[in-house]
């Protein structure tokens, strides 16, 4: 996705994304948090940075290729 004025970085937001949602925040500069127009979620840069590596735990073996079923 193309980042279009949404504010330093692009951001996903934890909540969709674990639904496994690509949506990017918009950061509002007068309250210095960033949200997300789908499901309402509201955050600060450092809140939103933990729960998406917690999300990413999931995503840990994409890139192993896994022969043993044992």
């Amino acid at each position: 996705m193309a980042q279009a004025g949404k504010g330093k970085l692009n951001y996903r937001c934890p909540m969709c994304f674990m639904r496994d949602l690509d949506i990017d925040m918009f950061y509002d500069k007068d309250k210095s948090e960033y949200y997300c127009l789908r499901c309402q979620y509201t955050g600060d840069e450092k809140d939103i940075l933990e729960k998406n590596e917690l999300i990413r735990i999931k995503y840990r073996s994409m890139y192993e290729r896994i022969t043993d079923f044992d």
